[in-house]
């Protein structure tokens, strides 16, 4: 089985009311993004030397207003995983650091929601709700990463020792959710498929996994949604995102603008695994002609 990219929750900062700050370890970061200049449509390192380093990064996720960033990290002097947080204030980006290895949230696209893999939040008055399940048969499954469109649909992995997974959904229909079913085979092949996103508008799924006609380790891929409602061919994203090397961890920024994933920069999975932005415009390329 493959490395897993955490792509799942963020508990500890949700529950935790005062984390200890690092911003004196950083740079003054101004402006959307951290700061940084936005990419075209060749992938590049994000915020190097802040996010990006030479040592192991994943996960990557804005919250929907953009004033927030969470990602995971490797600590070079003592190998310990962390929680990073950069909040945004007064167009200042500010570092928070959690010890511990714990996971990103996945927020819902209206931003009422936080999903936590089987968990979730819910946005109140006075702030987040407890933690709640998500019940069976949910519980059952050993998930990795849940996402959610704008309509309510869940997609979302399991992580299977020594197999290859299944990329499972669930749909709101006559106001209720129905029991999850697997994807079809054009998204279910392969030696193995995790860490799925799918589009707001549930116009797309993308997902990482290793195929036979992949070029090497674990790739991205997309199945666009056809007409009569079914799921198009996997589409690999081609050399521009995947390369030799594992790539994973798909995600899409709240304001559709940017293309986030992670890829292994050295010769071992949990060496230098780093995080990569892309313009998202690459996207509609992708998109068969009808």
């Amino acid at each position: 089985m493959k490395s897993n990219l955490p792509i799942m929750l963020l508990l500890s900062v949700l529950m935790i009311s005062s984390p200890s700050q690092a911003q004196d370890a950083v740079p003054i970061l101004e402006g959307p993004y951290l700061g940084e200049k936005p990419p075209g449509l060749i992938p590049e390192a994000f915020a190097p030397g802040i996010v990006t380093t030479k040592g192991w990064e994943v996960g990557h996720v804005f919250s929907p207003d953009m004033d927030e960033f969470y990602f995971l990290r490797k600590r070079q002097d003592n190998k310990k995983i962390e929680s990073v947080i950069y909040k945004q204030k007064n167009n200042r980006w500010f570092e928070t650091v959690i010890p511990g290895r714990v996971h990103l949230p996945f927020f819902s696209p209206d931003g009422k929601t936080i999903h936590l893999g089987k968990r979730y939040k819910e946005r109140t008055d006075a702030g987040w709700s407890e933690i709640k399940s998500l019940g069976t048969p949910y519980e059952e499954i050993r998930i990795m990463g849940l996402t959610a469109s704008s309509q309510g649909t869940y997609v979302f992995d399991e992580a299977v020792r020594g197999g290859k997974g299944v990329l499972r959904y669930s749909r709101i229909v006559d106001g209720k959710r129905e029991a999850p079913r697997p994807l079809s085979k054009v998204i279910n092949t392969g030696k193995w498929n995790a860490h799925p996103l799918i589009a707001p508008d549930e116009s797309y799924i993308m997902w990482d996994g290793e195929r036979d006609n992949g070029f090497g380790d674990n790739d991205l891929y997309i199945s666009f949604r056809q007409q009569d409602g079914s799921w198009g061919a996997a589409i690999n994203l081609g050399d521009k995102i995947n390369t030799d090397a594992e790539e994973g961890g798909a995600y899409i920024t709240p304001d559709g603008k940017y293309f986030f994933f992670g890829r292994n920069m050295g010769s071992d999975k949990y060496e230098n695994m780093d995080i990569f932005w892309v313009d998202a415009g690459f996207i509609e390329t992708l998109r068969p002609k009808p």
